[in-house]
C-alpha cells in the first residue's frame, strides 16, 4: 500500500470514530435531555419543588422616557408560594403563630385551610419573596411547602392601569395559563404570550422532537415585548392631574389625553376613579374599562372649533364674518338658545369663539348648508372607531346626522345630539392645528422579538380634512381665545402661543331629553400653536357645585401645559 493510500485510510478510520463517539454523545445526550427528562428535573427543581414547566412567563411592556430610555410598565417577578399539606399539619395553631407574619389571611381562614380533609395542597400566600422564603425554609416546620413561582407584576402599581389592563384567567379551564384583560395585555396578546412548555424547551429537545414545528412557525406570530408611546413622568403628571379635579369637584369620572397631534403618538391617557393592577380585589368592572375609548359623551362646546374650521374651508365665513345674535333661534318649531340666553347683537365669528355663542356655530351651518356641514363631520370620522391599539374602542354616534331637520344640525354645531369618544374627538380636533390632516392615535412603537429582531409599528396615514391655511387661520381664532376670553386672559402666557376652547354639555337621560342638573365639562388645546407638539384633552363627568368648564378644567390644563413646555424645553414662539 502506498504511503498515500495509507493516509487516506487512516483519515477515514479516525473520521469513523470521530462520527461514532459524536453519536454516541447525541445519544447520550437524548438519554438525559429526552427520556430521562422527567426524572433527572425531578431531582433538580426537588429543592425548590415547583417544577420548570410550570412557571409562568409572558413579555414585557415598557414605557419610553423622553429622552427614549425603556421603563419597565408590566413585567415578571419571581417569588415563592406558601402551601399547606393539611394531612401533615399536627397543630393548626402553633402553625399559624409561626407563620401569621407572612400571611395576609385571618387566623379563622387559615385554620380552616390547614385542617381541610382529602386535601394535601392549600395555598395559603403567594408571592412571597427570596429572603421570606429562605426563613420561613430554616424554620422546618412540618406540613408546610414553599412552592417557586412567577407573576405578573406593574412597577407603576396604578399608573395608566387603565391603558395597561392586566392578566387574568377567563374561567373555561382550571389550568389554563393567565391571559391578557383589558388594555395592552389584551390588544398585543398574541405578541405578549408565552407557552409555558417553553420554558422547560432545551437546544437537543428541540432538534429532536420540535424540528418541523420549528421549520413551519409563521413568522408573523413570533413572540416579543412591545415598547410603548407612553411617557411615565407625563402619565405620573396627568394622573395627578385628573384625581384632583376628581375629588375637588366631586366628579363621577374625570379623564384626558395628551398626545402629538402631528404623529399620533400618545404620552398619557387616562381615567380616575382607577385601580392598581397589582391588588385588583376592591375594584369594580368599571375602573378596568377604558372610557377614553369605549364610551360616549355629548362634549358640547369644543366641537364649535371643528363647526367654525368647516366654515372657513367651505369659504362660508371667515373670523372677521357677522351676523346678529339674538341670543336664540327658531327652527323646527323648535328653540336654541346661548347658555345664558343673552343676546350680543353684531358680532364677529371670533366673539363666537370666545364666548361660546351656540347662534354664532348654527349660523355657521345655515350659511355653508347642511350637506356641506355632515361632509366635513364625516371626514373627521367622529362616529368611526379611530384604530387605536386599545381593546373596547367603540364608534361615535351620528345618527341625528341622517336626517333633514335643521334642528339636528344646529345642537350638533355646538355638541349636543351627537356622542362621541374622547379619542374619536381628540383625532379631530388635532386636524385644527397639525395642517388639517387625520391622524392615527397609537400607543405601541416598536415590539421587540424574542428573536433580536424589532420591529417598528407602523400606522395608516390620515386624510386631509382642510387646508393648511383654514388650519392656520382657525389657530389664530383659537390663540385669541386663551389670549383675551378664557378667564379674561389671565392665563395666557407671554412667551408660548396656546389655542385652546372649553365646552359645557348638559347629560343625556337615559329615558330621553336632557338632566337641568347635570353636566359634562370638556376642554383642549394645543401648544405651540402654530407648531403644535402637544394637545391635550380633559374631560369631567357630572362635576357639583360648578357651572362651567373653564372653572374646573382650566387648571389642570395649564398646570399640564406649563409642566410639558418646561419637561420638554419647548423654545417660546412668541
Amino acid at each position: 500500500m502506498s504511503a498515500r493510500n495509507a493516509a487516506i485510510v487512516r483519515i477515514r478510520i479516525i473520521t469513523g470514530i470521530v462520527l461514532l463517539a459524536a453519536l454516541v454523545l447525541v445519544a447520550r445526550l437524548y438519554q438525559l435531555q429526552i427520556i430521562s427528562y422527567d426524572t433527572y428535573v425531578a431531582r433538580g427543581e426537588g429543592q425548590y419543588i415547583h417544577t420548570v414547566q410550570n412557571l409562568y412567563d409572558r413579555g414585557s411592556i415598557y414605557f419610553t422616557t423622553r429622552d427614549g430610555e425603556k421603563v419597565s410598565a408590566a413585567t415578571i417577578q419571581s417569588g415563592y408560594t406558601l402551601s399547606l399539606d393539611p394531612s401533615r399539619v399536627k397543630d393548626p395553631n402553633t402553625l399559624y403563630e409561626a407563620l401569621k407574619s407572612y400571611l395576609f389571611i385571618d387566623k379563622e381562614t387559615f385554620i380552616h385551610r390547614a385542617t381541610l380533609e382529602n386535601r394535601v395542597d392549600v395555598e395559603v400566600r403567594e408571592a412571597l419573596t427570596e429572603e421570606e422564603a429562605l426563613t420561613i425554609k430554616e424554620l422546618k416546620l412540618s406540613g408546610v411547602t414553599l412552592k417557586r413561582q412567577h407573576w405578573r407584576y406593574y412597577p407603576g402599581g396604578p399608573l395608566a392601569a387603565r391603558t395597561i389592563g392586566f392578566v387574568g384567567y377567563t374561567g373555561k379551564t382550571d389550568e389554563e395559563v393567565p391571559v391578557g384583560r383589558y388594555g395592552l395585555e389584551s390588544y398585543y396578546e398574541d405578541i405578549l404570550h408565552r407557552e409555558s412548555e417553553k420554558l422547560s424547551v432545551n437546544f437537543f429537545a428541540e432538534l429532536f422532537t420540535n424540528i418541523g414545528s420549528l421549520i413551519s412557525e409563521d413568522p408573523e406570530k413570533k413572540e416579543g415585548n412591545i415598547v410603548t408611546t407612553i411617557e411615565p413622568t407625563v402619565a405620573r403628571l396627568l394622573q395627578n392631574e385628573l384625581q384632583k379635579a376628581n375629588d375637588v369637584w366631586q366628579s363621577e369620572l374625570t379623564g384626558g389625553i395628551i398626545i402629538n397631534p402631528k404623529t399620533g403618538e400618545i404620552y398619557a391617557i387616562d381615567a380616575v376613579p382607577t385601580f392598581n393592577p397589582n391588588a385588583r380585589g376592591t375594584s369594580t368592572l368599571d375602573h378596568f374599562s377604558n372610557p377614553l375609548v369605549g364610551a360616549r359623551y355629548e362634549l358640547g362646546s369644543i366641537i364649535k372649533a371643528l363647526t367654525m374650521a368647516a366654515g372657513i374651508d367651505s369659504q362660508a365665513v371667515s373670523s372677521n364674518t357677522t351676523y346678529y345674535d339674538a341670543g336664540f333661534l327658531e327652527i323646527d318649531t323648535e328653540t336654541i338658545r346661548n347658555y345664558d340666553g343673552r343676546g350680543r347683537g353684531t358680532v364677529s365669528m371670533q366673539e363666537v369663539l370666545n364666548q361660546s355663542l351656540n347662534t354664532g356655530v348654527a349660523f355657521v351651518v345655515k350659511t355653508m348648508g347642511q350637506q356641506r356641514f355632515l361632509e366635513y363631520f364625516n371626514k373627521l370620522k367622529l362616529g368611526s372607531e379611530t384604530g387605536i391599539d386599545l381593546i373596547g374602542e367603540i364608534h361615535g354616534d351620528m345618527e341625528n346626522l341622517n336626517t333633514t331637520r335643521s334642528i339636528e344640525y344646529a345642537t350638533a354645531s355646538y355638541g349636543q345630539g351627537i356622542a362621541l369618544t374622547p379619542i374619536a374627538a381628540t383625532r379631530a380636533l388635532a386636524a385644527l392645528g397639525n395642517g388639517g390632516m387625520l391622524i392615527t392615535p397609537h400607543l405601541v412603537k416598536t415590539i421587540e422579538y424574542e428573536d433580536g429582531t424589532q420591529k417598528e409599528v407602523m400606522f395608516p396615514e390620515g386624510e386631509r380634512v382642510w387646508s393648511e391655511e383654514t388650519s392656520e387661520e382657525i389657530t389664530r381664532m383659537l390663540v385669541t381665545v386663551v389670549d383675551e376670553a378664557l378667564r379674561g386672559g389671565k392665563v395666557k402666557l407671554a412667551e408660548h402661543s396656546i389655542a385652546a376652547k372649553t365646552g359645557t354639555a348638559q347629560m343625556a337621560s337615559a329615558t330621553g331629553g336632557y338632566y337641568d342638573d347635570r353636566y359634562l365639562h370638556s376642554f383642549f388645546g394645543y401648544f405651540p400653536a402654530y407648531d403644535p407638539q402637544f394637545l391635550v384633552f380633559l374631560y369631567t363627568v357630572n362635576p357639583q357645585g360648578v357651572s362651567y368648564s373653564s372653572e374646573t378644567l382650566t387648571e389642570p390644563f395649564m398646570n399640564i401645559t406649563k409642566f410639558l413646555i418646561n419637561y420638554y424645553n419647548i423654545p417660546p414662539d412668541r
